[in-house]
């Protein structure tokens, strides 16, 4: 590859991106260069010397790792540096089957969107609202207050009233290796539009250097100080909230977002055998519908405790799995992937006990109906011992006014969700389901059961949903329970309805069951039924 056609590469001009954007973090972003770059001959060493610097402190500065930036100081010719730029975006490439590189456009789309939305004085890309847009991408909400103002603080900020700097709230469902449910405060104290992150959620109080104005609830009643504020005796009622804990997100945020496990996307392609000790683990998939064309397909990983090795990690035992996940398409084209580290803690005591359970893991992905295949490999860190499972199945098309239904969950845990929940996993709807993919529980066990429903009918009088679903349990093939919904304390949005049901075990001998939903819609005259095997469960002592 030409060093011309490299330099293309690696500094997308941002005229295609921003017509009032530079390329990459390369000038103030109210500059026009007065030549095209990519078109200008390179037979300088120091101009072709100053791109490549420009790349590294610049353009990727905050993506980088501490080995990339090591190992491409130590390279010495063109040639090997434009095999590392190659190289570096090919393995942040999501899809590697395409000629484009969806990573690396977003990348420089990002930093055009920076420097024009956050420039204030220095270049957006300096800012630390543009730093974590560029590092993190577009946040999942933003709460902003250009002007400040009046502020009544919740209970976790202490209450009471102030008045505040400009500030801005962004939240982040999940982000890797920086945690879920991660609330970003940047707060503009000097009036410039230079919004910094906050490192407590006192610096956006535009009186706490005011005497007797703007106080918390506890220093109305005498009992604290705005000295002592975000130190102390507070009580947080929000983990998040800790100042230790605040300051352990901050500076994650800092650290280069992980390129992960690319060692194991290689094994999935080149290794038809994995190890000579394989990892045993079971997988599963489920579907939900989004809209019209997407449907959420749900990918449930569960492993069993004894096949992992616990090793002290701040003196707790912990066992650590890397798991890997490619989706392909019929057509051979890949869908999509997911990759993340797993850990399974227990205190010394628990140990024995923590072996006996299970460790489970999911991952949710937004398809289209037709039929794909998913390869998932699954690592344990400190033996290295692998396993590895394809599978094949059709996301279903959910049509217009046609009732229809997700797939049958059977769940060793299901409870309504709380805030704590928001951007984890298991999370569907207003419910956190768990999977059991062995389907065995222990008598005395309850037993979640959640499932969807789509375009029911509803009753025009009562308002309420014009459906019949019956529960139908039996064992053996003899029917031991037929119980009809009373749709009480269930959720209904839209065209779709909930059911999600624990079923107690305490009345039932061991044994294999298998639990049927059947599903008559009363306004359309249709009629569903869950498939064959799909509710088995067994009970044990």
């Amino acid at each position: 590859m030409s060093k011309k056609k490299i330099i293309r590469n690696l500094a997308l001009s941002a005229s295609v991106l921003l017509t009032s954007v530079s390329f990459g973090f390369g000038q103030n972003p109210s500059a026009t260069p007065t030549q095209d770059i990519t078109n200008k001959e390179r037979k300088v060493t120091k101009e072709g010397d100053k791109i490549y610097k420009d790349w590294l402190n610049k353009d990727v500065r905050y993506i980088i790792t501490k080995e990339e930036k090591k190992a491409f100081e130590q390279l010495k010719t063109d040639e090997e540096r434009e095999n590392f730029i190659e190289n570096f975006w090919r393995r942040r490439d999501p899809n590697p089957d395409t000629e484009e590189n969806e990573f690396r456009e977003e990348y420089y789309e990002r930093i055009a969107y920076a420097n024009e939305r956050f420039a204030s004085g220095i270049p957006g890309w300096m800012t630390d609202r543009g730093r974590i847009y560029i590092t993190w991408g577009k946040p999942d909400s933003v709460e902003s207050y250009p002007t400040g103002g009046y502020y009544d603080r919740p209970t976790y900020e202490g209450g009471g009233s102030t008045t505040t700097y400009p500030y801005e709230v962004w939240f982040y469902r999940h982000l890797d290796n920086v945690g879920d449910g991660i609330e970003i405060e940047f707060v503009d104290p000097t009036g410039t539009g230079e919004y910094r992150i906050a490192r407590s959620p006192y610096e956006k109080d535009a009186l706490a250097t005011v005497p007797g104005a703007g106080l918390t609830t506890s220093e109305q009643l005498g009992i604290g100080n705005k000295a002592d504020r975000g130190i102390g005796g507070n009580n947080y009622t929000r983990e998040q909230d800790n100042p230790f804990r605040r300051m352990e997100i901050i500076n994650n945020l800092q650290r280069p977002p992980q390129v992960k496990f690319s060692d194991l996307q290689q094994d999935l392609t080149d290794s038809p055998v994995i190890d000579n000790n394989p990892l045993d683990f079971a997988m599963r998939v489920d579907f939900f519908r989004q809209s019209d064309d997407r449907v959420i397909t749900a990918f449930t990983i569960q492993t069993d405790n004894k096949e992992l090795v616990f090793e002290s990690v701040g003196g707790l035992p912990t066992a650590r799995m890397n798991i890997f996940g490619r989706i392909m398409a019929v057509s051979g084209k890949r869908s999509g992937i997911f990759e993340d580290s797993v850990t399974t803690s227990a205190s010394s005591e628990e140990l024995a006990e923590a072996r006996d359970k299970k460790s489970v893991y999911q991952k949710a992905v937004a398809l289209t109906p037709g039929t794909y295949k998913v390869d998932v490999i699954v690592r344990d860190v400190v033996s290295g011992n692998k396993g590895i499972r394809s599978i094949g199945f059709t996301v279903p098309k959910y049509e217009e006014n046609k009732l229809g239904t997700s797939t049958l969950i059977l769940a060793s845990k299901l409870y309504t969700t709380s805030d704590r929940d928001i951007g984890g996993m298991f999370v569907i709807g207003g419910a956190k389901v768990i999977p059991n993919l062995t389907g065995v529980y222990k008598k005395g066990q309850e037993i979640g059961v959640y499932m969807q429903i789509y375009n029911a009918g509803i009753d025009q009088t009562t308002l309420r949903p014009a459906v019949d679903v019956d529960y139908i349990l039996t064992k053996n093939g003899k029917e031991i329970l037929n119980q009809r919904e009373d749709w009480q304390g269930l959720s209904d949005s839209g065209q779709r309805l909930t059911i999600a049901r624990l079923l107690s075990t305490i009345g039932l001998e061991k044994g294999d069951y298998e639990l049927k939903v059947k599903i008559k819609d009363r306004v359309s005259g249709q009629i569903l039924e869950t498939k064959n095997g799909e509710g088995k469960f067994t009970i044990t002592d």
